[in-house]
């Protein structure tokens, strides 16, 4: 019965953990938005919005792995 109670918690926790992957997804939709715009309004900025944009999407995106790994971690190590 406990041990049910605890997987059960394992799987609330690790789902919780995830929400933070929903900002992170939100956060790159709008950084590739706003790139994608600039870059329509004023062509000759591309290389500099690009870089940018990379490198925003690549911070978070790093969010996003955190959050699976502490899912995973919920899940398979505690």
């Amino acid at each position: 019965m406990s041990g049910d109670i605890i997987e059960a918690a394992k799987f609330i926790g690790a789902g919780l953990a995830m929400i933070g992957a929903l900002g992170a997804g939100i956060g790159i939709g709008l950084s590739v938005q706003g790139a994608v715009q600039g870059m329509a309004r004023n062509p000759d900025t591309y290389g500099n919005l690009f870089t940018s944009m990379i490198l925003g999407v690549a911070f978070s995106e790093a969010i996003a792995i955190y959050c699976l790994v502490i899912a995973f971690l919920m899940l398979f190590v505690l």
